[in-house]
């Protein structure tokens, strides 16, 4: 992203960001609610237009592009909120995205590799299941796209420590082990230093902060984000 400006309307909530995510590495996102999170990250995946700005994915300039041209060209988008077809269970939750892809079935097996609770929850329908199970259904789904690009949307919120855990290990895997890139917004200041290879701490929709991760910054970011 380079001097990216969004918002709702005539209204700007984000204001000239520049930010890059490393290939095959983790950015962090940081900042206290209202700070504009979830709108630079709505941008970046088409669902808020970009009033000035570029966004460039793989060498390649996505800023007027739809939606699902993103996802075609290799971004993958969790919202916030654990979403999830809830009338459907577990397994069609994950069919509904391999269908009509190749490697429909290979990538159904290779998310529940990566999420293994899922496997004794295939049958049970989304609805009721927790928001720790929700959370990595939601990002398991995802991931049978095929993405190049992960964008998570606080995906530790209102979910149990043990599983927040999961999630933390199992975004450093992805990370290390492909060229699959990761942009992270969280609240969660240890979680985001540790998962991430760089940071960015957003105020009033600008980056007051940034920096090579490191848990020796965590005072200084939670101390911007207390303000």
């Amino acid at each position: 992203m380079s001097g990216v400006v969004a918002g709702y309307g005539g209204t700007e909530v984000v204001h000239g960001i520049d930010l890059e995510v490393p290939t095959g590495g983790v950015a962090a996102v940081m900042g206290h609610n209202g700070a504009g999170k979830s709108t630079l990250l709505r941008t970046a995946v088409g669902l808020l237009p970009c009033m000035s700005g570029t966004i460039t994915f793989d060498g390649e300039d996505v800023t007027s592009m739809r939606p699902h041209a993103r996802v075609q060209r290799g971004i993958g988008y969790v919202p916030q909120g654990q979403l999830s077809f809830t009338q459907l269970t577990t397994a069609e939750n994950l069919q509904v995205v391999a269908d009509g892809r190749k490697r429909g079935r290979a990538l159904i097996d290779e998310s529940l590799d990566l999420f293994p609770a899922l496997r004794g929850l295939l049958d049970r329908r989304a609805g009721l299941l927790s928001g720790g199970q929700r959370q990595q259904l939601a990002i398991a789904r995802t991931l049978i796209t095929e993405p190049r690009l992960l964008v998570l949307d606080e995906p530790t919120e209102g979910i149990q420590p043990n599983v927040v855990a999961e999630i933390e290990r199992i975004i450093v895997d992805l990370a290390s082990r492909s060229d699959l890139s990761v942009l992270l917004v969280e609240q969660h200041v240890g979680f985001s230093l540790r998962a991430s290879d760089t940071y960015y701490v957003l105020e009033s929709g600008r980056i007051s902060r940034y920096g090579v991760s490191d848990e020796t910054a965590a005072p200084e970011v939670a101390a911007a984000m207390a303000i």
